[in-house]
């Protein structure tokens, strides 16, 4: 155990401040551009270099892409769904660590509850600390040195000695700087330099605000107030009786992250037009003003913002935003990745979830927060937005493109959070009362239950119940059904392979208007008999150009064997001849049900086939009371359809 007091204790000697002289900070600068920086470019460096990802190799990613090569920042590795935001936000700390009009703007996220602003926030302040910074030993708002500097007098000789270009140089020092400066007689060699390491829990260049009662609130949150125990040493100009404790004073040179910004009254929200623009604000005494060289984080919910915005008093502030929009997550992939990491650190992780439970919570999320398509049903559209094909199964579909020049900009910024589905996931693994563990048909009788919970508009209230009615039950029972029945065949790969080699045998040779010979039997086939082989594995499948899909077919399987060493692919290799092949093997159900029922069993071999069954099941990873639950769910649908 003593490793982790003598690591703990080396990590905390690490980040205790470092002292050093005026000249000596100087001389550090020469060497480090990092000691000077602005906020921005510590943050940039924080974020570091991109991952650039040409999603051309990607079939998927190309969808969503269009074959653009994008940038993924390991620092938002764990934002799924969020290349676009990271990427905006990201632009702004660049363009403000080069002196653009970045620099004197509030960052802003604007997007619906629970989409990840507030994870993002913090996510930034983590990477706040971990770049030094150097100020005044002493000062009350973590000052930079460079204050000390005129760019008028002292510019030309910085930057031709130390390296230090001029527009770090502000030009204003603070009031508590300038009644040192007096008392050292004018002195520069008497200010101390300290290092010091940003934390957001020592609020050291990292502070939060949030707007409290409109009625006693005011400036003093931000800017900071006289401290009233002082008065019997100091006037109440002085600077030494002031209490530095606003956010802006506090987080000078760092990041200072304003909560629900729009939900403060805007005689509070003055300050920050000064702080942003001319890179300082006045205190609530009369001494001059304190300088401010940090970022200012601000988010809130589209409500308030629209309220703040349709006000015509509010054009001065509105014009000092960058508005970053955070909507949910439109990916179902990435939407599932959101929850793994949701359970990964919860003790849910060991928890058995059956296969198909996420993704369906994933799918209903998304489906809320989708704009209904036109002429295309809103579930193809979830799926071409997870980067899927359709050319093949949906005709009809459109173009991730046209899906969302059809949406408009606002899509994703209304339907469900990611945490309702937290709680909705919480319920599901917690409903059975012998179990913890979670699956689709739980799943949905608790988000039903939810909804009417919930007391949402009628219409929204309708659309959700429909979610799970028309698309996500039905397209479960065949997932179910397929699980079931393939778990029911002990040998299902090699039979699918079988009928897949003989189908394409037999198209090949009808094709060809060829004789047919089986080599193991010795049976003939002519081409009559070649075309009632095929029909029987088709006409179950509905085919309905039989001649066009058998062409189709063996042209694919020679492009494979050509590409594979005169080797038939797998059967599962084409999409649309594997379902075929398993509409033919499970056309029917009958012989199923003495195998997969939990009733007494007839005979010991439909035991042991049971047996075998429920293994297999829960070899796929389901639990062997969700066997009994799914299976049953599965077999009332099926003799209800």
């Amino acid at each position: 155990m003593t490793g982790i007091f003598e690591s703990f204790k080396q990590q905390f000697l690490q980040s205790r401040d470092e002292e050093m002289s005026l000249e000596e900070y100087l001389a550090l600068c020469k060497r480090d551009p990092l000691a000077y920086a602005s906020a921005a470019e510590r943050m940039l460096a924080a974020i570091g270099e991109a991952e650039m990802v040409d999603t051309r190799n990607d079939s998927r990613l190309s969808r969503i892409f269009s074959n653009r090569m994008i940038r993924r920042y390991p620092a938002f590795r764990e934002f799924y769904g969020m290349e676009d935001v990271v990427a905006q936000i990201v632009a702004f700390f660049r363009h403000a660590a080069q002196g653009l009009e970045e620099r004197k703007q509030v960052l802003y996220l604007l997007g619906p509850v629970g989409g990840g602003k507030s994870s993002i926030a913090e996510r930034l302040k983590s990477l706040m600390e971990q770049f030094p910074i150097y100020a005044l030993k002493g000062s009350p708002i973590n000052e930079s040195p460079l204050g000390l500097f005129s760019p008028e007098r002292d510019g030309a000789t910085l930057e031709a000695e130390f390296g230090i270009p001029r527009r770090y140089l502000s030009g204003i020092a603070s009031p508590w700087a300038l009644k040192r400066l007096n008392e050292f007689g004018g002195d520069l060699t008497q200010f101390r330099v300290v290092r010091i390491q940003p934390s957001v829990l020592r609020q050291t260049a990292i502070a939060k605000t949030e707007p409290g009662d409109e009625n006693n609130q005011d400036i003093s949150t931000l800017v900071g107030k006289v401290d009233i125990r002082k008065l019997e040493a100091f006037s109440q100009d002085d600077p030494d009786a002031y209490s530095y404790s606003g956010g802006l004073c506090l987080a000078n040179q760092g990041l200072l992250e304003f909560v629900e910004m729009f939900k403060a009254p805007i005689k509070m929200l003055h300050p920050l037009l000064t702080a942003t623009q001319e890179c300082n604000f006045k205190g609530t005494e009369g001494f001059s003003a304190i300088p401010f060289h940090g970022i200012i984080l601000a988010h809130s919910n589209e409500s308030e913002w629209q309220s703040f915005r349709n006000n015509k008093h509010n054009e001065a502030f509105l014009d000092r935003v960058y508005i970053v929009k955070v909507p949910y997550c439109l990916q179902v992939s990435e939407e599932l990745q959101i929850y793994r990491k949701l359970l990964k650190h919860s003790s849910l992780v060991d928890a058995r979830c059956a296969p198909g439970t996420l993704e369906m919570m994933a799918q209903f999320s998304v489906l809320t927060r989708l704009k209904e398509p036109e002429n295309s049903s809103i579930y193809s559209k979830m799926r071409v937005y997870d980067g899927e094909t359709l050319k093949d199964t949906d005709p009809g579909a459109k173009s991730f493109q046209e899906y969302r020049d059809f949406a408009g900009i606002d899509e994703g910024m209304t339907g469900s959070s990611t945490r309702f589905a937290y709680k909705v996931l919480s319920a599901v693994f917690n409903y059975d009362q012998t179990e913890v563990a979670a699956n689709p048909v739980h799943l949905m009788y608790v988000l039903e239950q939810r909804i009417l919970r919930e007391q949402l508009p009628e219409e929204t209230q309708r659309r959700y119940l429909e979610f799970i009615k028309a698309w996500l039950s039905p397209r479960y029972a065949e997932f179910i059904g397929k699980e079931i029945q393939t778990a029911y065949l002990e040998s299902y790969s090699e039979y699918g392979q079988n009928i897949f080699d003989r189908y394409v045998t037999f198209a090949d040779y009808w094709i060809q208007d060829e004789d047919y010979r089986d080599p193991e039997t010795g049976a003939s086939f002519d081409r009559s008999a070649l075309n009632s082989e095929l029909e029987k594995i088709e006409k179950p499948a509905g085919i309905a150009n039989p001649k066009d899909f058998r062409n189709e077919i063996v042209n694919f399987v020679l492009r494979a064997r050509a590409q594979h060493g005169g080797k038939n692919p797998k059967w599962t290799s084409y999409e649309k001849l594997r379902e075929v092949i398993e509409k033919k093997m499970f056309s029917s159900t009958e012989e199923l049900l003495p195998v997969i029922s939990f009733n007494a069993k007839a005979s010991v071999e439909d035991k042991k086939k049971h047996e075998n069954f429920v293994g297999r099941m829960v070899e796929k990873g389901y639990t062997e009371k969700q066997v009994r639950l799914l299976s049953e769910w599965y077999l009332r649908v099926r003799k209800s359809s």
